[in-house]
Protein backbone atom coordinates (compact mmCIF):
# COMPACT_ATOMS: atom_id res chain seq x y z
CA UNK A 1 0.00 0.00 0.00
CA UNK A 2 1.22 3.58 -1.03
CA UNK A 3 2.73 5.83 2.11
CA UNK A 4 0.20 8.72 0.89
CA UNK A 5 -2.75 6.49 1.85
CA UNK A 6 -1.34 5.00 5.33
CA UNK A 7 -0.97 9.28 5.74
CA UNK A 8 -4.24 9.53 4.89
CA UNK A 9 -5.25 7.10 7.51
CA UNK A 10 -3.49 8.28 10.01
CA UNK A 11 -4.37 11.70 9.46
CA UNK A 12 -8.07 10.87 9.12
CA UNK A 13 -8.10 9.17 12.96
CA UNK A 14 -5.90 12.48 14.01
CA UNK A 15 -8.86 14.30 12.19
CA UNK A 16 -12.22 12.73 13.64
CA UNK A 17 -10.71 13.26 17.17
CA UNK A 18 -9.87 16.85 17.18
CA UNK A 19 -13.17 17.25 15.31
CA UNK A 20 -14.82 15.84 19.12
CA UNK A 21 -12.48 17.73 20.90
CA UNK A 22 -13.74 20.88 18.93
CA UNK A 23 -17.69 20.23 18.02
CA UNK A 24 -18.35 17.95 20.64
CA UNK A 25 -19.40 18.04 24.67
CA UNK A 26 -16.89 18.51 27.01
CA UNK A 27 -15.70 15.13 29.11
CA UNK A 28 -17.68 14.59 32.13
CA UNK A 29 -20.62 17.13 30.94
CA UNK A 30 -23.93 16.65 32.79
CA UNK A 31 -26.21 18.18 29.91
CA UNK A 32 -25.46 15.17 27.63
CA UNK A 33 -27.66 13.33 29.49
CA UNK A 34 -30.43 15.67 28.79
CA UNK A 35 -30.52 14.85 25.13
CA UNK A 36 -31.28 11.57 24.16
CA UNK A 37 -28.73 9.78 22.07
CA UNK A 38 -26.01 12.36 22.89
CA UNK A 39 -23.71 9.55 24.86
CA UNK A 40 -23.35 7.79 21.57
CA UNK A 41 -22.15 11.02 19.59
CA UNK A 42 -18.67 10.42 19.89
CA UNK A 43 -19.00 6.80 18.30
CA UNK A 44 -21.39 7.92 15.75
CA UNK A 45 -18.10 10.47 14.67
CA UNK A 46 -15.69 7.37 15.00
CA UNK A 47 -17.53 5.10 12.97
CA UNK A 48 -17.83 7.45 10.33
CA UNK A 49 -14.39 7.90 10.22
CA UNK A 50 -13.79 4.13 9.72
CA UNK A 51 -16.25 3.70 6.85
CA UNK A 52 -14.18 6.63 5.64
CA UNK A 53 -11.28 4.96 5.67
CA UNK A 54 -12.35 1.73 4.57
CA UNK A 55 -14.05 3.40 1.27
CA UNK A 56 -10.64 4.28 0.66
CA UNK A 57 -9.17 1.02 1.26
CA UNK A 58 -11.59 -0.31 -1.11
CA UNK A 59 -10.72 2.17 -3.61
CA UNK A 60 -7.02 1.61 -3.49
CA UNK A 61 -7.64 -2.07 -3.82
CA UNK A 62 -9.93 -1.84 -6.97
CA UNK A 63 -7.83 -2.04 -10.16
CA UNK A 64 -7.73 0.24 -12.89
CA UNK A 65 -8.56 3.13 -10.01
CA UNK A 66 -5.78 5.84 -9.71
CA UNK A 67 -6.01 7.57 -6.47
CA UNK A 68 -4.24 11.22 -6.89
CA UNK A 69 -5.08 12.51 -3.87
CA UNK A 70 -6.32 10.32 -1.04
CA UNK A 71 -6.96 13.11 1.20
CA UNK A 72 -9.65 14.05 -0.82
CA UNK A 73 -11.37 10.88 -0.14
CA UNK A 74 -11.24 10.90 3.77
CA UNK A 75 -14.10 13.56 5.14
CA UNK A 76 -12.49 14.39 8.40
CA UNK A 77 -8.94 15.20 6.87
CA UNK A 78 -10.20 17.33 3.51
CA UNK A 79 -12.87 19.44 5.66
CA UNK A 80 -10.11 20.56 8.22
CA UNK A 81 -8.56 23.17 4.89
CA UNK A 82 -11.64 22.95 2.49
CA UNK A 83 -13.92 26.27 1.89
CA UNK A 84 -16.85 26.00 4.04
CA UNK A 85 -15.76 23.44 6.01
CA UNK A 86 -16.50 24.65 9.43
CA UNK A 87 -20.54 24.58 8.14
CA UNK A 88 -20.00 20.73 7.08
CA UNK A 89 -18.63 20.09 11.00
CA UNK A 90 -21.23 22.17 12.56
CA UNK A 91 -24.08 19.39 10.40
CA UNK A 92 -21.97 16.68 11.43
CA UNK A 93 -21.82 17.62 15.18
CA UNK A 94 -26.06 18.18 14.65
CA UNK A 95 -26.37 15.19 13.57
CA UNK A 96 -24.27 13.01 16.01
CA UNK A 97 -25.38 14.75 19.30
CA UNK A 98 -28.27 16.16 18.61
CA UNK A 99 -31.21 15.09 19.71
CA UNK A 100 -34.44 15.12 21.70
CA UNK A 101 -34.75 16.23 25.40
CA UNK A 102 -35.26 13.53 27.25
CA UNK A 103 -34.81 14.88 30.86
CA UNK A 104 -36.36 18.67 30.41
CA UNK A 105 -33.70 21.05 32.59
CA UNK A 106 -35.57 23.67 34.39
CA UNK A 107 -32.74 25.78 32.63
CA UNK A 108 -33.72 24.50 28.97
CA UNK A 109 -37.60 24.90 30.10
CA UNK A 110 -37.11 28.47 31.09
CA UNK A 111 -34.93 29.43 27.55
CA UNK A 112 -37.35 28.36 25.51
CA UNK A 113 -40.10 29.98 26.80
CA UNK A 114 -38.05 33.90 27.50
CA UNK A 115 -37.57 32.81 23.05
CA UNK A 116 -41.16 32.00 22.65
CA UNK A 117 -40.32 29.17 20.10
CA UNK A 118 -40.87 26.18 19.64
CA UNK A 119 -37.97 23.57 18.03
CA UNK A 120 -40.60 22.21 15.37
CA UNK A 121 -41.24 25.16 13.71
CA UNK A 122 -37.46 26.98 13.85
CA UNK A 123 -34.36 25.63 12.89
CA UNK A 124 -32.49 27.41 15.30
CA UNK A 125 -34.05 28.07 18.49
CA UNK A 126 -32.06 31.20 20.33
CA UNK A 127 -28.69 30.01 21.25
CA UNK A 128 -29.11 26.10 20.43
CA UNK A 129 -29.23 24.65 17.32
CA UNK A 130 -32.38 22.42 16.19
CA UNK A 131 -32.03 19.99 13.17
CA UNK A 132 -34.10 19.01 10.43
CA UNK A 133 -36.31 16.66 12.42
CA UNK A 134 -36.23 19.09 15.76
CA UNK A 135 -33.07 17.62 17.26
CA UNK A 136 -31.39 19.85 19.34
CA UNK A 137 -27.36 20.59 19.46
CA UNK A 138 -27.02 22.06 22.79
CA UNK A 139 -25.43 26.02 22.98
CA UNK A 140 -23.00 24.88 26.07
CA UNK A 141 -21.16 22.50 23.18
CA UNK A 142 -20.86 24.99 20.99
CA UNK A 143 -17.10 25.50 22.50
CA UNK A 144 -15.73 26.33 18.90
CA UNK A 145 -14.85 29.87 17.14
CA UNK A 146 -16.26 28.63 13.36
CA UNK A 147 -20.20 28.86 15.54
CA UNK A 148 -19.66 32.84 15.64
CA UNK A 149 -18.28 33.60 12.24
CA UNK A 150 -20.81 35.11 9.92
CA UNK A 151 -21.00 32.80 7.42
CA UNK A 152 -22.23 30.59 10.27
CA UNK A 153 -24.92 32.78 11.31
CA UNK A 154 -26.32 33.26 7.88
CA UNK A 155 -26.15 28.92 6.89
CA UNK A 156 -28.31 28.52 10.41
CA UNK A 157 -30.69 31.58 9.87
CA UNK A 158 -31.50 31.12 6.19
CA UNK A 159 -31.33 27.20 5.56
CA UNK A 160 -34.67 26.08 6.96
CA UNK A 161 -36.77 22.59 6.30
CA UNK A 162 -39.80 24.04 7.31
CA UNK A 163 -41.43 23.52 4.42
CA UNK A 164 -40.60 20.26 3.72
CA UNK A 165 -41.92 16.72 4.97
CA UNK A 166 -39.32 15.55 7.48
CA UNK A 167 -39.56 11.41 8.13
CA UNK A 168 -36.47 11.08 9.89
CA UNK A 169 -33.50 12.59 10.74
CA UNK A 170 -31.51 12.42 7.17
CA UNK A 171 -34.47 11.86 5.13
CA UNK A 172 -36.46 14.86 4.33
CA UNK A 173 -38.93 14.93 1.23
CA UNK A 174 -39.09 18.40 -0.77
CA UNK A 175 -35.90 19.19 0.34
CA UNK A 176 -32.29 17.95 1.72
CA UNK A 177 -30.90 17.33 5.26
CA UNK A 178 -28.48 19.29 6.73
CA UNK A 179 -25.51 17.65 5.89
CA UNK A 180 -26.25 17.56 2.53
CA UNK A 181 -27.23 21.34 2.48
CA UNK A 182 -23.45 22.14 4.00
CA UNK A 183 -22.10 19.56 1.72
CA UNK A 184 -23.28 21.20 -1.48
CA UNK A 185 -22.42 24.50 -0.24
CA UNK A 186 -19.02 23.25 0.53
CA UNK A 187 -18.65 22.07 -3.22
CA UNK A 188 -19.69 24.78 -4.83
CA UNK A 189 -17.32 27.00 -3.25
CA UNK A 190 -14.21 24.21 -3.50
CA UNK A 191 -14.78 24.29 -7.50
CA UNK A 192 -14.55 27.72 -7.67
CA UNK A 193 -11.51 27.75 -5.59
CA UNK A 194 -10.02 25.02 -8.02
CA UNK A 195 -11.04 26.95 -11.04
CA UNK A 196 -8.56 30.28 -9.45
CA UNK A 197 -6.38 27.70 -8.26
CA UNK A 198 -6.01 26.96 -12.23
CA UNK A 199 -5.68 30.16 -13.06
CA UNK A 200 -2.94 31.03 -10.79
CA UNK A 201 -1.04 27.67 -11.92
CA UNK A 202 -1.58 28.45 -15.66
CA UNK A 203 -0.07 32.22 -15.18
CA UNK A 204 2.88 30.81 -13.14
CA UNK A 205 5.98 31.29 -15.57
CA UNK A 206 9.18 29.43 -15.28
CA UNK A 207 12.52 31.59 -16.09
CA UNK A 208 13.13 34.71 -14.86
CA UNK A 209 13.33 36.28 -18.55
CA UNK A 210 9.51 35.23 -19.06
CA UNK A 211 8.45 36.89 -15.41
CA UNK A 212 10.30 40.10 -16.34
CA UNK A 213 8.49 40.02 -19.43
CA UNK A 214 5.19 39.50 -18.10
CA UNK A 215 6.11 42.35 -15.54
CA UNK A 216 6.89 44.67 -17.85
CA UNK A 217 3.58 43.70 -19.90
CA UNK A 218 1.40 44.14 -16.42
CA UNK A 219 2.69 47.14 -15.70
CA UNK A 220 2.27 48.79 -19.32
CA UNK A 221 -0.76 50.67 -18.18
CA UNK A 222 0.98 52.37 -15.61
CA UNK A 223 4.13 53.10 -17.59
CA UNK A 224 1.81 55.14 -20.36
CA UNK A 225 0.37 57.39 -17.62
CA UNK A 226 3.81 57.95 -16.64
CA UNK A 227 4.98 58.85 -19.81
CA UNK A 228 1.67 60.74 -20.88
CA UNK A 229 2.49 62.98 -17.73
CA UNK A 230 5.85 63.54 -18.12
CA UNK A 231 4.81 64.81 -22.00
CA UNK A 232 2.77 67.32 -19.65
CA UNK A 233 5.31 68.05 -18.03
CA UNK A 234 7.99 69.04 -20.61
CA UNK A 235 5.48 71.32 -22.51
CA UNK A 236 5.67 68.90 -25.80
CA UNK A 237 1.67 69.56 -26.22
CA UNK A 238 1.70 73.26 -24.74
CA UNK A 239 -2.27 73.80 -25.09
CA UNK A 240 -3.16 70.35 -23.06
CA UNK A 241 -0.59 71.06 -20.18
CA UNK A 242 -2.14 74.71 -19.96
CA UNK A 243 -5.72 73.00 -19.60
CA UNK A 244 -4.43 70.48 -17.04
CA UNK A 245 -2.63 72.96 -15.25
CA UNK A 246 -6.05 75.45 -15.65
CA UNK A 247 -7.94 72.63 -13.98
CA UNK A 248 -5.46 71.42 -11.49
CA UNK A 249 -5.60 75.15 -9.73
CA UNK A 250 -9.05 75.08 -10.45
CA UNK A 251 -9.45 72.09 -8.11
CA UNK A 252 -6.92 73.91 -5.53
CA UNK A 253 -8.07 77.32 -5.36
CA UNK A 254 -12.13 76.03 -5.09
CA UNK A 255 -10.91 73.55 -2.53
CA UNK A 256 -12.27 70.73 -4.09
CA UNK A 257 -9.22 68.74 -3.41
CA UNK A 258 -10.80 66.61 -1.01
CA UNK A 259 -12.90 65.04 -3.81
CA UNK A 260 -10.51 63.70 -5.84
CA UNK A 261 -10.20 60.66 -4.26
CA UNK A 262 -13.57 60.10 -4.47
CA UNK A 263 -13.88 60.69 -8.42
CA UNK A 264 -11.11 58.43 -9.07
CA UNK A 265 -12.56 55.89 -7.34
CA UNK A 266 -16.18 56.79 -8.98
CA UNK A 267 -14.35 56.32 -12.63
CA UNK A 268 -12.44 53.73 -11.65
CA UNK A 269 -15.90 51.58 -10.68
CA UNK A 270 -17.90 52.93 -13.73
CA UNK A 271 -15.07 51.87 -15.84
CA UNK A 272 -15.33 48.42 -14.33
CA UNK A 273 -18.76 48.29 -14.90
CA UNK A 274 -18.90 49.16 -18.40
CA UNK A 275 -16.16 46.57 -19.37
CA UNK A 276 -18.27 44.68 -17.61
CA UNK A 277 -21.52 45.59 -19.64
CA UNK A 278 -19.56 44.92 -23.08
CA UNK A 279 -17.98 42.05 -22.43
CA UNK A 280 -21.33 40.45 -21.44
CA UNK A 281 -22.80 41.74 -25.18
CA UNK A 282 -19.54 40.34 -26.85
CA UNK A 283 -17.94 43.53 -28.32
CA UNK A 284 -14.51 43.25 -26.64
CA UNK A 285 -14.12 39.87 -28.62
CA UNK A 286 -12.73 36.29 -26.79
CA UNK A 287 -9.33 37.43 -26.38
CA UNK A 288 -9.80 40.61 -24.39
CA UNK A 289 -8.05 41.06 -20.71
CA UNK A 290 -5.39 37.68 -22.06
CA UNK A 291 -1.89 38.91 -21.57
CA UNK A 292 0.68 37.93 -24.38
CA UNK A 293 4.31 37.62 -23.98
CA UNK A 294 6.95 36.18 -26.57
CA UNK A 295 8.50 33.07 -25.70
CA UNK A 296 12.17 33.25 -25.49
CA UNK A 297 14.74 31.49 -27.65
CA UNK A 298 16.41 27.84 -26.07
CA UNK A 299 19.01 28.27 -24.01
CA UNK A 300 21.51 25.86 -22.90
CA UNK A 301 22.88 25.30 -19.21
CA UNK A 302 25.59 27.46 -19.73
CA UNK A 303 24.02 30.67 -20.80
CA UNK A 304 21.16 30.05 -18.23
CA UNK A 305 23.87 30.15 -15.54
CA UNK A 306 25.75 32.80 -16.72
CA UNK A 307 22.38 34.89 -17.03
CA UNK A 308 21.31 33.83 -13.54
CA UNK A 309 24.94 35.26 -12.34
CA UNK A 310 24.52 38.46 -14.07
CA UNK A 311 20.97 38.74 -12.68
CA UNK A 312 22.25 37.96 -8.77
CA UNK A 313 25.06 40.33 -9.44
CA UNK A 314 23.02 43.12 -10.62
CA UNK A 315 20.55 42.26 -7.65
CA UNK A 316 23.56 42.29 -5.22
CA UNK A 317 24.42 45.72 -6.15
CA UNK A 318 21.06 47.32 -6.10
CA UNK A 319 21.23 46.12 -2.33
CA UNK A 320 24.52 47.75 -1.69
CA UNK A 321 23.25 50.44 -2.66
CA UNK A 322 19.82 50.19 -0.68
CA UNK A 323 22.07 49.64 2.67
CA UNK A 324 24.47 51.99 1.85
CA UNK A 325 21.31 54.76 1.59
CA UNK A 326 19.83 53.35 4.49
CA UNK A 327 23.08 53.25 6.87
CA UNK A 328 23.56 57.42 5.49
CA UNK A 329 20.07 58.03 7.19
CA UNK A 330 21.13 56.18 10.38
CA UNK A 331 24.04 58.46 10.53
CA UNK A 332 21.63 61.46 9.77
CA UNK A 333 19.29 60.23 12.75
CA UNK A 334 21.57 59.26 15.46
CA UNK A 335 23.70 62.44 14.62
CA UNK A 336 26.94 60.41 13.31
CA UNK A 337 28.13 63.70 12.03
CA UNK A 338 26.51 66.58 13.96
CA UNK A 339 26.91 68.95 11.14
CA UNK A 340 24.57 67.63 8.82
CA UNK A 341 22.09 66.59 11.45
CA UNK A 342 21.89 70.11 12.14
CA UNK A 343 21.10 70.84 8.67
CA UNK A 344 18.56 68.38 8.01
CA UNK A 345 16.98 69.01 11.44
CA UNK A 346 16.62 72.99 10.58
CA UNK A 347 15.33 72.20 6.79
CA UNK A 348 12.49 69.94 8.49
CA UNK A 349 11.91 72.54 10.89
CA UNK A 350 11.50 75.15 8.09
CA UNK A 351 9.21 72.91 6.46
CA UNK A 352 6.93 72.48 8.78
CA UNK A 353 6.56 76.39 9.46
CA UNK A 354 5.59 76.53 6.09
CA UNK A 355 2.82 73.95 6.53
CA UNK A 356 1.38 75.44 9.78
CA UNK A 357 1.50 78.91 8.73
CA UNK A 358 0.83 79.06 5.14
CA UNK A 359 -2.88 76.96 4.01
CA UNK A 360 -2.00 73.53 2.37
CA UNK A 361 -3.75 74.79 -1.26
CA UNK A 362 -1.13 77.41 -0.98
CA UNK A 363 1.57 75.08 -0.59
CA UNK A 364 -0.06 72.28 -3.51
CA UNK A 365 -0.25 75.12 -6.00
CA UNK A 366 3.46 75.96 -5.35
CA UNK A 367 4.42 72.76 -5.31
CA UNK A 368 2.36 72.62 -9.32
CA UNK A 369 4.34 75.34 -10.21
CA UNK A 370 7.78 74.11 -9.37
CA UNK A 371 7.17 70.48 -11.17
CA UNK A 372 5.61 72.67 -14.33
CA UNK A 373 8.28 74.77 -14.54
CA UNK A 374 11.52 72.44 -14.10
CA UNK A 375 11.45 71.93 -17.87
CA UNK A 376 11.59 75.15 -18.88
CA UNK A 377 14.94 76.67 -20.21
CA UNK A 378 15.12 79.54 -17.51
CA UNK A 379 14.80 76.88 -14.96
CA UNK A 380 17.28 74.37 -16.36
CA UNK A 381 20.39 75.74 -15.19
CA UNK A 382 19.15 76.27 -11.26
CA UNK A 383 17.91 73.15 -11.15
CA UNK A 384 21.25 71.48 -12.20
CA UNK A 385 22.73 72.99 -9.84
CA UNK A 386 20.51 72.20 -7.05
CA UNK A 387 20.67 68.79 -8.58
CA UNK A 388 24.64 68.68 -8.03
CA UNK A 389 24.91 70.38 -5.05
CA UNK A 390 22.46 67.62 -3.32
CA UNK A 391 24.56 64.58 -4.75
CA UNK A 392 27.56 65.93 -3.44
CA UNK A 393 26.14 66.82 -0.50
CA UNK A 394 24.60 63.22 -0.37
CA UNK A 395 28.10 61.81 -1.26
CA UNK A 396 29.72 63.64 1.94
CA UNK A 397 27.64 61.80 4.57
CA UNK A 398 29.58 59.14 5.83
CA UNK A 399 27.61 55.37 6.04
CA UNK A 400 27.26 54.31 10.14
CA UNK A 401 29.87 51.46 10.88
CA UNK A 402 29.08 48.09 10.76
CA UNK A 403 30.42 45.26 12.53
CA UNK A 404 31.22 41.82 11.62
CA UNK A 405 31.15 39.41 14.60
CA UNK A 406 33.34 36.31 13.77
CA UNK A 407 31.56 33.22 13.33
CA UNK A 408 30.91 30.87 16.70
CA UNK A 409 29.09 27.73 16.81
CA UNK A 410 27.00 26.97 19.84
CA UNK A 411 27.38 24.37 22.06
CA UNK A 412 24.20 22.27 20.59
CA UNK A 413 25.86 22.69 17.25
CA UNK A 414 29.71 21.05 18.88
CA UNK A 415 27.69 18.08 20.49
CA UNK A 416 25.75 17.62 17.07
CA UNK A 417 28.82 17.18 15.21
CA UNK A 418 31.06 15.43 17.88
CA UNK A 419 28.01 12.83 17.54
CA UNK A 420 27.72 12.41 13.95
CA UNK A 421 31.65 11.95 13.92
CA UNK A 422 31.13 9.77 16.32
CA UNK A 423 28.35 7.79 14.48
CA UNK A 424 30.56 7.76 11.35
CA UNK A 425 33.57 6.00 12.97
CA UNK A 426 31.55 3.40 14.30
CA UNK A 427 29.90 2.82 10.86
CA UNK A 428 33.66 2.69 9.54
CA UNK A 429 34.43 -0.02 12.02
CA UNK A 430 31.67 -1.78 11.42
CA UNK A 431 32.65 -2.16 7.57
CA UNK A 432 36.34 -2.66 8.09
CA UNK A 433 35.36 -5.98 9.94
CA UNK A 434 34.45 -8.90 8.16
CA UNK A 435 32.60 -12.45 9.35
CA UNK A 436 34.76 -15.78 9.15
CA UNK A 437 32.52 -17.43 7.07
CA UNK A 438 33.40 -14.39 4.62
CA UNK A 439 37.14 -14.25 5.20
CA UNK A 440 36.87 -18.58 4.70
CA UNK A 441 35.20 -18.10 1.35
CA UNK A 442 37.11 -15.21 0.21
CA UNK A 443 40.33 -17.64 1.12
CA UNK A 444 39.26 -20.64 -0.74
CA UNK A 445 38.12 -18.38 -3.86
CA UNK A 446 41.89 -16.99 -3.80
CA UNK A 447 43.29 -20.95 -3.71
CA UNK A 448 40.99 -21.88 -6.74
CA UNK A 449 42.67 -18.81 -8.56
CA UNK A 450 45.91 -19.87 -7.47
CA UNK A 451 45.13 -22.95 -8.71
CA UNK A 452 43.80 -22.54 -12.05
CA UNK A 453 46.45 -20.45 -12.45
CA UNK A 454 49.21 -23.09 -11.92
Amino acid sequence: MRRDVWHAFIKEIISVYAFIREYGPADNDPSVTYVNGANSGSSKAVTSAVHGIARLQSLHSMQGITIEDPIKNAQFSYLNNAPSGDLVYQALAVEFWGGFLENKSKNIIEEFERNGSSTQNDFRVGPHAVGSDGSIYLHRWMRSTSWGTGESIAFWKHNSGRQALVIARNLVVGDVNLVEKAVLNCKQKSQMFEKTQATINAALLKGIPSNIDLFKELILPFAVIAINFRKLICWEKPLLTISFLGVAYTLIYRNWLRYIFPFLLIVVAVTMLVLKALKAQGRLGRNFGRVTIQEKPPANTIQKIISLKEAMNEMEDHLQKLNVALLKLRTIFISGQTQVTNEVAFSLLGMATVLIIFPFRYVSAFILLDVFTRELKFRQKMILQFQTFLKEWWATIPAAPVVVLPFRASSEMIMHSQSHTHTLEEDGRVDNKTSPAQSSDDEGESSCIDSKAV
